[in-house]
């Protein structure tokens, strides 16, 4: 064994670049995977303490409709002896570049709830309370905006400016207060715009008895809610997008493991002439198969080690961007530092050694079984390969027929979607090989047509080595394969976007008020708004939308009430109901429409009824149409106004849709209307519905651009493949290209050889990953997307993303053949035709 052990040693001291090649490739795969699960497990543990730093120890809270709670049942809540209760009133403020969450609190009331109350006690009571414009800051959130305490600020609130004082700092290291400015509740009232209202009020109660006394208190349209489940509701919003990431991560280190596969076979295969040496001087079978696979732990551990290191590194430049997108698709997120858990170390170690014993167990065994007479020539490998091209093709099609099946099957299972998808992946994973062999074989004659004997040569080389090239080639198309079916995902999802807003968005001009609507957050538009633009020459007519968030038994859902224009209606496209009766029935009837995510999310179509708690009690309303929307994945209600102002006390409106008259030019009518508005008692947007496309177009591209990055670095795990099958190639053909130089071929024709079999790899891998990526597209259209977020899409294949994962192949291929290409071309034929 100790014999053996110095053997391979010294080889891997003479040809470094095989094993180093290994621990790249599942350092590279490891380090997607960590760095995934590094800012999926960051921005979800940031949220977390922030709902956790925001309700405390509350078992309950008391919520109210979209007005809130009228301030007045807090003081009856004590007076009925409920003495464990606290007021919150919660907003969103933006100063020096940051978002955070302005939370109104009772002092005197705070001691039960969070534990960093007792940091406002003493001087800190003082300050907020006595202090008309004191707020307070965690230490850390102070520092990083560059304040001491008493340092003055402005806010900007929903496009107002307010100045602010640091009266006081916390002491604490509680990282779920990055995002949290604290205020007096009086003060926060008025910041916020919410005299005399009250976004919720915390508890803890004992018992269910008392829980059932508090419901007998509450006014009509209040209610109360266990603190667990509306922060698993909210943490569930962005639950898909994380999988979703994850899920890429995983293909990822799928195409690494086959990476893995190349090196450790090849590493196996280039010393098939050391092993049969070895073996007739008495070595065992089980001795090699033990160290063959003992050399695979070490290149598996090694590099899953650096694949930790690299994925930290990649982890914080992925956890930007699943910021930047969590804020703008679900919640005001702040993150400051990376959540590294045991279980994202412990996956990641152990993704990369399974995967790495895995890959090395076919090499291992080859090793350990063959004959040494049998290891000295390679033709006896490559006969056996080609027996197993039937038992391929088989696998894969057994595999991908089962992939199918699951595809078909009736589940709304988003993991079952996903089981589908990669015994598709794997199946026609296993086709790649038999189908370059025939490709090889069949571009033989075209090649020696077009660059003579060296075309053809490079094309025989390639079928005469399917046991390197087979797997190099399945490695490149499965990542470029993702790149294509990633991007007519993305490319379908992003068409689909656009034209539903440009059917969406109606009306030629938008006033709004500043800020973005969630829960206990309702900007509004000042109450002449709307009389003031209706009066204007160049408009025609005015619709108004309001969206609020409303409780069900179901959770928490948007609803939009709109009073629409005669035009209105035109911007929704059905699903199922028609567009005609519909608006007559929510005119008219208890009725609404509900958006695509929500009937897939609840099981809710035509004619179903939807419980939604109003300001009258929980009421029923029919459901009279189901339509695209594309704004929320948790799904939308559209209602009447007319029907809104029956149930609900909430006279507010948020924005106004303006219709100009005809022939009036764009840029004027802005102008007037801009001028109309300026002197409102509170600033308003003015924004043309053009402006709108873009903004919201900008969004959807910032949303994705993490998976252009994930579909990069999948790409940069293949060409690391390709690379080291080449290298490995040209490194066992040693004497048969120094054969070739002795008989006249030059090295330049040499180097072209091996650029060829370059292409020849790289165009095999495109034109293979073209199907595949396709297929993937379809299951992520129809079956991922669609059960991760309910939005159904049309499937647009772009003739520009195929041919790009085309040219991405090539070029990957033959940039990695450059290295090898000039190794062989500068090779002294006499050293390789000198026996050993």
């Amino acid at each position: 064994m100790t014999l053996l052990a110095k053997a391979l040693i010294r080889d891997h001291r003479k040809r470094p670049w095989n094993i180093l090649f290994s621990i790249l490739g599942v350092a590279l795969g490891v380090a997607i995977v960590v760095a995934v699960d590094i800012a999926n497990s960051s921005a979800s543990r940031a949220f977390e303490m922030s709902l956790e730093t925001v309700t405390g120890r509350a078992t309950h809270q008391v919520l109210g409709g979209p007005a809130g709670l009228d301030e007045t049942l807090y003081a009856q809540l004590r007076r009925q002896g409920f003495r464990e209760s606290a007021p919150v009133v919660e907003g969103h403020v933006q100063t020096r570049g940051e978002t955070f969450t302005l939370l109104g609190l009772e002092p005197f009331a705070e001691a039960p709830f969070r534990d960093y109350a007792d940091g406002i006690r003493g001087e800190g009571v003082s300050a907020l309370v006595t202090d008309v414009d004191a707020v307070m800051l965690s230490a850390r959130t102070a520092a990083r905006l560059d304040l001491e305490s008493g340092d003055r600020f402005t806010l900007s609130i929903r496009g107002r400016e307010e100045t602010v004082t640091l009266r006081s700092v916390l002491d604490t290291d509680e990282p779920g207060l990055d995002g949290i400015m604290l205020a007096d509740i009086a003060h926060a009232q008025v910041l916020l715009q919410r005299l005399g209202q009250l976004d919720r009020i915390d508890l803890i109660l004992p018992d269910d008895q008392a829980l059932e006394r508090l419901r007998t208190l509450l006014p009509e349209g209040a209610e109360v809610m266990a603190t667990q489940s509306r922060n698993e509701a909210t943490l569930q919003m962005s639950r898909a997008f994380h999988i979703n990431l994850t899920a890429m991560s995983l293909l990822a280190l799928l195409v690494g493991t086959f990476l893995i596969y190349n090196t450790m076979i090849f590493s196996v295969l280039r010393r098939r002439r050391l092993l049969a040496t070895l073996r007739m001087q008495g070595m065992t079978g089980a001795e090699l198969f033990r160290l063959v696979m003992t050399e695979a732990l070490l290149v598996g551990l090694v590099g899953s080690v650096l694949g930790l290191l690299a994925g930290t590194l990649i982890g914080q430049f992925l956890l930007q961007m699943v910021t930047r997108t969590v804020s703008d698709m679900y919640f005001v997120l702040t993150v400051t530092e990376l959540h590294l858990t045991l279980w994202v170390v412990l996956k990641g170690l152990l993704l990369g050694i399974a995967a790495t014993l895995a890959a090395a167990l076919g090499p291992a065994w080859e090793a350990a079984r063959i004959s040494p007479r049998d290891a000295l020539s390679r033709s006896t490998l490559e006969r056996g390969v080609g027996r197993l091209m039937p038992w391929l093709i088989g696998a894969g099609l057994i595999l991908m027929g089962l992939g199918w099946i699951l595809v078909q099957w009736p589940s709304q299972s988003l993991l079952l979607g996903f089981a589908a998808l990669f015994l598709l992946i794997l199946g026609y994973a296993l086709l790649i090989p038999p189908a370059l062999l025939m490709l090889a074989r069949s571009l033989t004659g075209p090649m020696g047509a077009t660059f003579g004997a060296v075309g053809r040569l490079s094309a025989r080389g390639v079928s005469a080595g399917m046991s390197r090239a087979g797997p190099a080639t399945a490695a490149l198309a499965l990542a470029v394969s993702a790149t294509i079916g990633v991007g007519v995902m993305v490319e379908s999802f992003r068409t689909t976007v656009d034209v539903w807003l440009g059917q969406t968005l109606q009306s030629d001009v938008y006033v709004s008020a500043p800020g973005r609507s969630g829960v206990g957050v309702n900007p509004t538009l000042p109450d002449d708004a709307r009389s003031r633009v209706e009066a204007l020459e160049a408009v025609e007519t005015v619709s108004t939308a309001r969206r609020v968030h409303v409780h069900s038994p179901q959770g928490t859902v948007e609803v939009m009430a709109v009073d629409p224009a005669p035009r209105t209606p035109e911007g929704y496209r059905y699903r199922a109901g028609d567009g005609a009766t519909a608006w007559q029935a929510l005119e008219n009837q208890d009725a609404v429409l509900i958006s695509e995510p929500l009937a897939w999310r609840l099981s809710l179509g035509l004619n179903d009824t939807l419980t939604l708690r109003t300001d009258r009690g929980p009421r029923e309303f029919t459901i009279v149409g189901v339509v695209q929307e594309y704004g929320s994945d948790r799904g939308l209600v559209t209602v009447h106004r007319a029907l809104y102002d029956r149930y609900w006390d909430d006279p507010g409106v948020a924005s106004l849709g303006i219709y100009l008259r005809d022939g009036i030019a764009l840029d004027p009518a802005l102008e007037d209307i801009r001028a109309a508005v300026a002197d409102l008692e509170a600033p308003v947007l003015v924004t043309a519905s053009g402006e709108i496309r873009e903004m919201s177009m900008d969004i959807f591209d910032r949303t994705f651009a993490i998976t252009h990055i994930l579909r990069l670095l999948t790409v940069g795990v293949a060409f690391i493949g390709i690379l080291s099958a080449l290298m490995a190639l040209q490194m066992e053909r040693s004497k048969e290209n120094a054969v070739l130089r002795a008989t006249g071929v030059t090295p330049g024709e040499l180097g072209g050889m091996v650029a060829l079999q370059s292409g020849l790899l790289g165009l095999a891998a495109g034109l293979l990953a073209m199907p595949l990526g396709l297929l993937m597209s379809q299951v992520l259209i129809e079956v991922i997307n669609l059960r991760s977020f309910g939005w159904s899409m049309q499937h647009d294949v772009s003739p520009r993303v195929l041919m790009e994962g085309l040219w991405l192949a090539l070029l990957a291929a033959l940039l990695a053949g450059i290295y090898p290409g000039l190794r062989m071309a500068r090779a002294r034929p006499a050293e390789h035709l000198r026996e050993e």
